[in-house]
């Protein structure tokens, strides 16, 4: 056994509710893309897609306040001087880079979080004209829900592609020049780190908090879908 395996351990970096959302983010993103794309009847899918990453955006923002260790935003808050340190690699004594999201993957998390936000807020606003009328559509002026629209048809779906293909792309470079895996602690929730490494909680009593906090976000969505008739 080398030394590095020796002094290393599996440590939970991802609790399950934060890998549930990851995963079930990405699908419902993937599937509002592709139901805006075919259009048509799909449009009604996509809406209620629309909310159910509006539901997951606020379940992220709770859980980034009192979710497990690494999740929360504070452990990835990092600055522009953190940034450069990073990219130069010389961390600062204490500051590991290499537990939960780095500098530049931090930069990947806000970066989607913000634009998807947004376009999900134009999308609740939107009105193409033919048939889709978002929910909250009614609450405003009919040139305001126009100018929402535009921006969610165009430079919304746009930025939002983007950023997710950086993403995979940051994935797969990770992976092949550095041989750091990326996808399977996010999917099994454990890094093999060294032993002192604190750990994110992730019992029963953590989950049954996440899962109440994901059906209120949940029945939000709901009463926001339902407004629009």
């Amino acid at each position: 056994m080398s030394d590095s395996a020796a002094t290393t351990t599996p440590v939970r970096v991802w609790d399950l509710p934060t890998r549930l959302f990851h995963w079930m983010l990405a699908l419902a993103v993937v599937g509002a893309v592709a139901t805006a794309w075919i259009g048509g009847n799909t449009m009604v899918l996509h809406v209620r897609l629309g909310c159910a990453v509006l539901a997951l955006l606020v379940f992220r923002i709770g859980w980034g306040l009192f979710g497990g260790r690494w999740s929360r935003f504070a452990s990835f808050a990092w600055g522009p001087a953190a940034i450069a340190r990073y990219l130069r690699g010389a961390a600062l004594p204490g500051e590991r880079f290499d537990i939960g999201h780095n500098p530049l993957g931090s930069l990947s998390v806000w970066a989607l979080l913000a634009i998807l936000a947004i376009q999900v807020g134009t999308g609740l606003f939107a009105d193409d004209e033919i048939a889709t009328v978002g929910p909250l559509n009614p609450f405003v002026a009919t040139a305001t829900g126009l100018r929402l629209t535009a921006w969610h048809h165009g430079p919304g779906q746009w930025i939002v592609l983007t950023l997710v293909a950086l993403h995979v792309a940051a994935i797969a470079w990770y992976r092949w020049r550095r041989a750091t895996d990326l996808v399977r602690p996010m999917w099994s929730g454990d890094k093999a780190l060294p032993v002192a490494t604190p750990a994110s909680v992730d019992g029963l009593s953590t989950r049954l908090l996440a899962l109440t906090w994901a059906l209120a976000c949940a029945a939000l969505a709901t009463w926001i879908y339902r407004l629009g008739g």
